[in-house]
Protein backbone atom coordinates (compact mmCIF):
# COMPACT_ATOMS: atom_id res chain seq x y z
CA UNK A 1 0.00 0.00 0.00
CA UNK A 2 2.55 2.76 1.18
CA UNK A 3 4.10 1.72 -2.90
CA UNK A 4 0.99 2.90 -4.39
CA UNK A 5 0.94 5.72 -1.79
CA UNK A 6 4.41 7.08 -2.89
CA UNK A 7 3.84 6.65 -6.60
CA UNK A 8 0.74 8.22 -6.78
CA UNK A 9 2.34 10.96 -4.79
CA UNK A 10 5.15 11.17 -6.85
CA UNK A 11 3.12 11.23 -9.97
CA UNK A 12 1.10 13.74 -8.78
CA UNK A 13 3.89 16.27 -8.39
CA UNK A 14 6.05 15.23 -11.33
CA UNK A 15 3.91 17.55 -14.06
CA UNK A 16 2.61 21.13 -13.51
CA UNK A 17 -0.68 20.28 -12.29
CA UNK A 18 -0.53 18.95 -9.02
CA UNK A 19 1.22 22.74 -8.25
CA UNK A 20 -1.42 24.52 -10.50
CA UNK A 21 -4.44 22.62 -8.88
CA UNK A 22 -2.98 23.43 -5.29
CA UNK A 23 -1.99 27.10 -6.39
CA UNK A 24 -5.55 28.08 -7.51
CA UNK A 25 -6.84 26.80 -4.01
CA UNK A 26 -4.16 29.14 -1.95
CA UNK A 27 -5.03 31.92 -4.55
CA UNK A 28 -9.19 32.12 -4.51
CA UNK A 29 -9.00 31.97 -0.98
CA UNK A 30 -6.15 34.29 -0.42
CA UNK A 31 -8.36 36.84 -2.67
CA UNK A 32 -11.35 36.16 -1.24
CA UNK A 33 -9.94 36.53 2.53
CA UNK A 34 -7.88 39.54 1.92
CA UNK A 35 -8.38 41.28 -1.32
CA UNK A 36 -11.70 40.77 -2.86
CA UNK A 37 -14.37 43.28 -1.07
CA UNK A 38 -17.33 41.26 0.54
CA UNK A 39 -18.30 39.05 3.19
CA UNK A 40 -15.63 36.57 3.15
CA UNK A 41 -13.50 39.39 3.21
CA UNK A 42 -11.28 39.65 7.08
CA UNK A 43 -10.15 43.43 6.49
CA UNK A 44 -13.86 44.31 5.99
CA UNK A 45 -15.39 42.29 8.69
CA UNK A 46 -14.17 44.44 11.29
CA UNK A 47 -13.00 41.92 13.93
CA UNK A 48 -10.50 39.18 14.46
CA UNK A 49 -11.61 35.73 12.79
CA UNK A 50 -11.24 33.72 9.80
CA UNK A 51 -15.03 32.35 9.83
CA UNK A 52 -14.89 33.30 5.97
CA UNK A 53 -12.40 30.69 4.90
CA UNK A 54 -14.80 28.06 6.88
CA UNK A 55 -17.87 29.20 4.76
CA UNK A 56 -15.62 29.51 1.46
CA UNK A 57 -13.32 26.41 1.70
CA UNK A 58 -16.27 23.82 1.54
CA UNK A 59 -17.42 24.90 -1.86
CA UNK A 60 -13.49 25.79 -3.58
CA UNK A 61 -12.99 22.02 -2.27
CA UNK A 62 -15.88 20.63 -4.42
CA UNK A 63 -13.76 21.27 -7.27
CA UNK A 64 -10.26 20.72 -5.97
CA UNK A 65 -10.53 17.23 -4.31
CA UNK A 66 -12.70 15.69 -7.58
CA UNK A 67 -9.43 17.49 -9.58
CA UNK A 68 -6.72 15.95 -7.59
CA UNK A 69 -8.50 12.37 -7.64
CA UNK A 70 -9.91 12.29 -11.34
CA UNK A 71 -6.99 10.62 -12.82
CA UNK A 72 -6.58 7.66 -9.36
CA UNK A 73 -8.22 4.86 -11.39
CA UNK A 74 -9.12 6.81 -14.71
CA UNK A 75 -5.61 7.00 -15.75
CA UNK A 76 -4.91 3.63 -14.77
CA UNK A 77 -8.01 2.42 -17.12
CA UNK A 78 -7.29 4.75 -19.77
CA UNK A 79 -3.62 4.03 -20.83
CA UNK A 80 -4.09 0.17 -19.82
CA UNK A 81 -1.24 -0.25 -16.84
CA UNK A 82 -4.50 -0.90 -14.38
CA UNK A 83 -3.73 -4.84 -15.88
CA UNK A 84 -0.07 -4.52 -14.27
CA UNK A 85 -0.98 -2.79 -11.39
CA UNK A 86 -3.41 -5.72 -10.17
CA UNK A 87 -0.39 -8.05 -10.84
CA UNK A 88 1.37 -6.48 -8.02
CA UNK A 89 0.42 -8.63 -4.39
CA UNK A 90 -1.81 -5.71 -3.39
CA UNK A 91 -5.65 -6.59 -1.87
CA UNK A 92 -7.81 -4.90 -3.88
CA UNK A 93 -8.39 -2.57 -0.57
CA UNK A 94 -4.73 -1.73 -0.52
CA UNK A 95 -4.96 0.12 -3.77
CA UNK A 96 -7.77 1.60 -3.06
CA UNK A 97 -6.17 3.24 0.00
CA UNK A 98 -2.65 3.70 -1.71
CA UNK A 99 -4.63 6.01 -3.63
CA UNK A 100 -6.92 7.04 -1.39
CA UNK A 101 -4.37 8.40 0.98
CA UNK A 102 -2.17 9.48 -1.39
CA UNK A 103 -5.10 11.96 -2.68
CA UNK A 104 -6.04 13.23 1.25
CA UNK A 105 -2.28 14.03 1.64
CA UNK A 106 -2.46 16.44 -1.48
CA UNK A 107 -5.08 18.26 -0.03
CA UNK A 108 -3.64 18.06 3.21
CA UNK A 109 -0.54 19.99 1.81
CA UNK A 110 -2.80 22.21 0.21
CA UNK A 111 -4.89 23.02 3.59
CA UNK A 112 -1.89 23.55 5.51
CA UNK A 113 -0.47 26.96 4.35
CA UNK A 114 -4.01 28.53 5.51
CA UNK A 115 -2.79 28.45 9.15
CA UNK A 116 -0.65 31.43 8.13
CA UNK A 117 -4.68 33.53 8.10
CA UNK A 118 -4.93 32.35 11.85
CA UNK A 119 -1.33 33.52 12.59
CA UNK A 120 -2.19 36.62 10.79
CA UNK A 121 -5.43 37.43 12.08
CA UNK A 122 -3.94 36.45 15.66
CA UNK A 123 -1.53 39.03 15.05
CA UNK A 124 -3.61 41.65 13.86
CA UNK A 125 -6.36 41.60 16.69
CA UNK A 126 -6.65 43.72 19.52
CA UNK A 127 -5.03 42.76 21.63
CA UNK A 128 -2.72 40.57 19.79
CA UNK A 129 -3.71 37.04 19.89
CA UNK A 130 -7.55 37.67 20.79
CA UNK A 131 -8.80 35.32 18.37
CA UNK A 132 -11.58 32.40 19.09
CA UNK A 133 -8.76 29.66 18.49
CA UNK A 134 -11.70 27.15 19.61
CA UNK A 135 -14.05 27.64 16.83
CA UNK A 136 -10.76 28.05 14.16
CA UNK A 137 -9.79 24.47 15.45
CA UNK A 138 -13.21 22.96 15.22
CA UNK A 139 -13.63 24.03 12.02
CA UNK A 140 -10.05 23.29 10.59
CA UNK A 141 -10.64 19.91 11.67
CA UNK A 142 -13.74 19.52 10.02
CA UNK A 143 -12.59 20.86 7.28
CA UNK A 144 -9.90 17.97 7.10
CA UNK A 145 -12.57 15.15 7.41
CA UNK A 146 -14.82 16.86 4.95
CA UNK A 147 -11.59 16.76 2.38
CA UNK A 148 -11.66 13.05 3.51
CA UNK A 149 -15.53 12.30 2.65
CA UNK A 150 -14.52 14.09 -0.76
CA UNK A 151 -11.06 12.30 -1.55
CA UNK A 152 -13.10 9.14 -0.81
CA UNK A 153 -16.16 9.93 -3.19
CA UNK A 154 -13.40 11.31 -6.23
CA UNK A 155 -11.75 7.97 -5.62
CA UNK A 156 -15.21 5.76 -6.22
CA UNK A 157 -15.52 8.50 -9.02
CA UNK A 158 -12.65 7.78 -10.61
CA UNK A 159 -13.17 4.17 -10.29
CA UNK A 160 -15.82 4.60 -12.58
CA UNK A 161 -15.05 5.70 -15.96
CA UNK A 162 -11.37 5.75 -17.67
CA UNK A 163 -12.44 9.26 -19.07
CA UNK A 164 -10.90 11.87 -16.12
CA UNK A 165 -13.62 14.58 -16.99
CA UNK A 166 -16.53 12.09 -16.19
CA UNK A 167 -14.85 11.36 -13.09
CA UNK A 168 -14.50 14.72 -12.22
CA UNK A 169 -18.11 15.82 -13.02
CA UNK A 170 -19.45 12.92 -11.61
CA UNK A 171 -17.13 13.56 -8.32
CA UNK A 172 -18.33 17.11 -8.04
CA UNK A 173 -22.36 16.10 -8.46
CA UNK A 174 -22.11 13.29 -5.93
CA UNK A 175 -20.16 15.59 -3.46
CA UNK A 176 -22.34 18.21 -3.92
CA UNK A 177 -25.38 16.10 -3.15
CA UNK A 178 -23.92 14.66 -0.20
CA UNK A 179 -22.73 18.14 1.07
CA UNK A 180 -25.99 20.41 0.42
CA UNK A 181 -28.68 18.30 -1.33
CA UNK A 182 -29.76 16.51 1.74
CA UNK A 183 -30.31 20.08 3.16
CA UNK A 184 -32.82 20.98 0.33
CA UNK A 185 -34.57 18.01 0.40
CA UNK A 186 -35.56 18.96 3.71
CA UNK A 187 -37.41 21.87 2.45
CA UNK A 188 -40.21 19.19 1.12
CA UNK A 189 -40.91 18.22 4.74
CA UNK A 190 -43.09 19.25 7.17
CA UNK A 191 -42.14 16.91 9.97
CA UNK A 192 -39.78 18.43 12.43
CA UNK A 193 -37.97 14.63 12.53
CA UNK A 194 -38.39 14.08 8.91
CA UNK A 195 -36.50 17.31 8.40
CA UNK A 196 -34.07 16.51 11.70
CA UNK A 197 -33.53 12.85 10.01
CA UNK A 198 -31.99 14.51 6.26
CA UNK A 199 -30.56 17.15 7.90
CA UNK A 200 -28.44 14.50 9.43
CA UNK A 201 -27.97 13.05 6.45
CA UNK A 202 -25.68 15.61 5.00
CA UNK A 203 -21.99 16.51 5.08
CA UNK A 204 -22.98 20.41 6.25
CA UNK A 205 -24.97 19.90 8.97
CA UNK A 206 -22.11 17.89 10.93
CA UNK A 207 -19.18 20.36 9.18
CA UNK A 208 -21.38 23.28 10.91
CA UNK A 209 -21.49 21.51 14.15
CA UNK A 210 -17.80 20.92 13.87
CA UNK A 211 -17.56 24.88 13.10
CA UNK A 212 -18.75 25.92 16.24
CA UNK A 213 -15.55 24.54 17.77
CA UNK A 214 -17.40 21.41 19.52
CA UNK A 215 -15.75 17.80 18.12
CA UNK A 216 -18.60 15.39 19.00
CA UNK A 217 -18.20 11.97 18.52
CA UNK A 218 -21.61 11.83 16.64
CA UNK A 219 -20.23 13.93 13.83
CA UNK A 220 -16.32 12.16 13.47
CA UNK A 221 -18.12 8.58 13.61
CA UNK A 222 -20.57 10.44 10.71
CA UNK A 223 -17.01 11.19 8.31
CA UNK A 224 -15.43 8.01 8.88
CA UNK A 225 -18.34 6.05 8.54
CA UNK A 226 -18.97 7.94 5.26
CA UNK A 227 -15.51 7.61 3.75
CA UNK A 228 -15.44 4.18 4.56
CA UNK A 229 -18.78 3.62 2.65
CA UNK A 230 -17.35 4.80 -0.45
CA UNK A 231 -14.22 3.54 -0.16
CA UNK A 232 -15.87 -0.02 0.50
CA UNK A 233 -17.87 1.45 -3.10
CA UNK A 234 -14.63 1.88 -5.06
CA UNK A 235 -13.36 -1.96 -3.95
CA UNK A 236 -16.47 -3.69 -5.09
CA UNK A 237 -16.29 -1.39 -7.90
CA UNK A 238 -12.64 -2.42 -9.12
CA UNK A 239 -13.18 -5.93 -8.35
CA UNK A 240 -16.15 -5.49 -11.21
CA UNK A 241 -13.22 -4.39 -13.86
Amino acid sequence: MFTIFKKELRTFFSNATGYIVIGIFLILTGLFLWVIPGEYNILDAGYANVDGLFYLAPWLFLFLCPAVTMRLFAEEFQTGTWELLVTRPLSKMQLVLGKYFAGLAVVTLALLPVLLYYFSVSFLAEPVGNVDSGAFWGSFIGLFFLAAIYVAIGTFSSSLSSNQIVSFVVAVVLSFFFYYGFEVLTEFFTSGQSIQFFDLLGIHAHYKSMSRGVIDSRDLLYFIILSSTFLLATEWRIKKS
